[in-house]
């Protein structure tokens, strides 16, 4: 900084508006400023602005906190620090947008919430009946406490994290990197994709299209006054696309840059050109490159090469390409002149057009994503033209009654709100948009019901993607500021790998279902075991400790089948799941109806038992072995919601691992007298195993012929 006059080195929290700064190759913007002086200052504020192309600044104009300087040097004058910057904004902006909950965690908190509430009422009419029966505070409190664990489905929210927790460890192998496990399920709701186009649907790199040279001018003069209008060590995607076009057409790129370059024009922000002189041997040579509009304000043109342009201009644009034109030209000997077209006489050589190719895969995704019932919109900074070309390569639908709907950023900022909100549900492309505007547009889709996910990779881009549903940042081109604030990260960068994720995701939940419906079919024998045979007035057949058995230890370990599901073939040609009823409590009629028949079979056999005067050690153990026993065929009813299961049973070694487990479990607590004793239960007869096994069978698949 420069204070009283003084050069002097200062921590950049010391910085203070008004303060004078240096500016240098390299240095990243401290804070807002406007430009005093400079020398050919070039600045990347792609991260903030969205604005891939370097910035030439002249003196007045802002630079802003957060941006690169790529070249030159500037002084300075502070106007904004902190959070009164635009940098500071945003991240005040990101830091009051809270992720909300997912559809699932909200649907597991209301079940939570209402099975309590059933707890606390039945508990509360145990331990009256136990006391009503004449039994202590003891045995009435232990069959409260049964009841209690009985009712609350505590496995449901161990199951959920570690279903997230392999989901992510999956979506890793598809280049998605999870940063917030929730969103492993929400994938699985998506309506809406955001996308960026640049990088995303495409590869972002730019290459040579065409060459165009004007009539009588040989493509080689074309490309060698191009890349003398490059920088000799290039850092901007179009001089490098030219180098190397150059290089393939046999142009001696080095010789070409081993003279020196006597003048440097920087880029003029009015007419969008720059110029270089260059010693060449002993001849002083002049290039240009800019837009052709700027190029023929400067250039004497003919009308037939400014029409023949101008046409090759708007077809190359129109097939979503970006053009350029190139002049070259000799010296008027004008030195210091403070234009280029002063100290030269310029000439139009031709046009160069540049593609950004779209990835492979991206076609196959969007139509993987309409099969799904999931709508894309692609963002771009581009020219409508151009966002018209790639949705057309694409296949993306852009395309209303009255023609193309392709909305820009004029249109959203010019919209009201019941306009904005008519807009995103009918333009799947939108063009000429700032970073900015995407915390619009997802607010304005969230506000019609979508579940959104956002693509993003700037600055600028974070409240959109701690907004949306599902934000997606970019692992290769994205800012730390964006990955920080997304809840997916793309280690590839490709719109392919959004699908994949989405796939993923759409699985995970299917197993997840699967799994909270064997929990469901697993809660009503616990839950009437608990209530009916207290208020019978007989001792209980489930203690607390079978039941930290059942829900802490063996369920959880029994879910992990279902993660290990194949995906259903259907799994991407079906729209995507309502968020009302994420748990779909409504649909699962089954896994109720079958544990409640369960239940009926232990409860009754428990009963019997002890009528027939059995100990009460072993009627407890024919009921537990008979849960126990029910396991394996729960597990294999609730794997496949629609097809039964004498019609084939997928066998994965995660299965295979589990029903030896639950085999061996069973038998050992009954049989095994160290772990009999510590389970309070006793050996039973060995001819009562059919019992067991039968009520085990007909209570778990009695209601799978209604498969369909």
């Amino acid at each position: 900084v420069v204070r009283d006059g003084v050069e002097r080195d200062v921590p950049t929290e010391e910085i203070v508006v008004d303060d004078l700064v240096w500016l240098q190759e390299g240095d990243v913007v401290p804070a807002d400023a406007e430009v005093v002086e400079l020398t050919q200052f070039l600045a990347d504020e792609s991260s903030l602005t969205g604005e891939s192309l370097p910035i030439a600044k002249q003196v007045g104009d802002a630079v802003l906190a957060g941006t690169t300087v790529l070249s030159g040097r500037a002084l300075v004058a502070v106007a904004a620090t902190g959070p009164r910057t635009r940098y500071g904004q945003i991240g005040t902006l990101l830091a009051s947008v809270r992720p909300a909950p997912t559809p699932l965690q909200r649907s597991l908190a209301r079940l939570v919430r209402a099975l309590a509430i059933v707890a606390a009422v039945f508990c509360t009419a145990v331990v009256v009946s136990e006391l009503l029966h004449g039994h202590g505070w003891g045995r009435a409190i232990i069959a409260g406490v049964s009841l209690a664990i009985a009712a609350i489905p505590e496995e449901f929210a161990i199951v959920y994290s570690l279903y997230l927790a392999l989901g992510a460890f999956r979506l890793t192998k598809v280049n998605a990197l999870v940063r917030r496990l929730p969103s492993v399920e929400t994938l699985g709701s998506t309506t809406v994709i955001c996308t960026d186009k640049t990088g995303t649907l495409t590869h972002g790199t730019l290459t040579v299209a065409a060459a165009t040279p004007a009539v009588g001018v040989p493509e080689t003069d074309l490309l060698t006054a191009a890349v003398l209008a490059c920088e000799p060590t290039p850092f901007d995607p179009l001089d490098m696309a030219i180098v190397e076009h150059a290089k393939r057409s046999g142009i001696d790129v080095d010789r070409l840059h081993a003279g020196a370059l006597v003048v440097d024009w920087p880029f003029d922000p009015v007419r969008k050109y720059l110029t270089h002189v260059w010693q060449v041997g002993g001849d002083l040579v002049v290039a240009s490159k800019g837009s052709l509009e700027g190029m023929l304000e400067v250039t004497d043109a003919s009308p037939a090469l400014r029409a023949f342009l101008e046409v090759e201009n708007d077809r190359r644009a129109g097939d979503g390409m970006r053009v350029i034109a190139v002049a070259g030209g000799r010296r008027n000997g004008i030195v210091g002149a403070a234009r280029p077209e002063d100290e030269a006489t310029l000439e139009l050589l031709g046009l160069i057009a540049f593609s950004d190719p779209v990835r492979d895969q991206v076609s196959d995704a969007l139509a993987a994503c309409r099969d799904a019932g999931i709508r894309v919109i692609m963002i771009t900074g581009d020219h409508p033209a151009t966002a018209h070309a790639v949705a057309e390569g694409l296949g993306l639908p852009h395309e209303a009654a009255g023609g193309d709907l392709i909305a820009t950023g004029a249109d959203l900022d010019a919209a009201s709100g019941e306009e904005l909100d008519r807009l995103v549900g009918e333009a799947n492309v939108f063009a000429r948009t700032r970073p900015e505007q995407k915390h619009q547009l997802v607010a304005a889709l969230r506000r019609r019901g979508e579940v959104v996910a956002m693509t993003g990779d700037g600055i600028n881009d974070a409240p959109a993607l701690r907004e949306a549903d599902i934000g997606v940042a970019m692992g290769l081109r994205g800012t730390n500021v964006a990955r920080e604030a997304a809840s997916l990260v793309l280690v590839d960068d490709n719109f392919a790998t959004i699908v994949a994720a989405v796939r993923g995701g759409r699985r995970i939940f299917d197993n997840l279902l699967r799994a909270f419906a064997y929990l469901i079919a697993f809660h009503p024998p616990l839950l009437f075991a608990a209530l009916i045979i207290p208020l019978l007035d007989r001792p209980l057949l489930l203690l607390p400790v079978h039941l930290v058995l059942l829900e802490i230890l063996l369920h959880p370990v029994v879910s992990l089948v279902f993660q290990a599901d194949p995906a259903d073939a259907d799994v991407m040609h079906r729209p995507p799941r309502a968020v009302g009823d994420a748990l779909r409590l409504r649909t699962m009629w089954r896994p109720y109806a079958v544990g409640s028949v369960l239940a009926g079979g232990i409860i009754a056999e428990y009963l019997v038992a002890l009528h027939r005067g059995w100990p009460v050690g072993e009627a407890r153990a024919l009921g537990f072995a008979t849960l126990l026993a029910a396991q394996p065929f729960l597990l294999v009813a609730m794997r496949s919601p629609r097809r039964a299961v004498w019609k084939g049973i997928v066998m994965t070694r995660t299965l295979a691992w589990v029903l030896v487990l639950l085999l061996l479990t069973t038998v050992a607590v009954v049989e095994v007298g160290p772990i009999a004793r510590l389970l309070q239960l006793e050996a039973f007869p060995v001819g009562a195993w059919a019992v067991v096994f039968a009520v085990a069978i007909v209570g778990s698949w009695w209601s799978e012929p209604g498969k369909r």
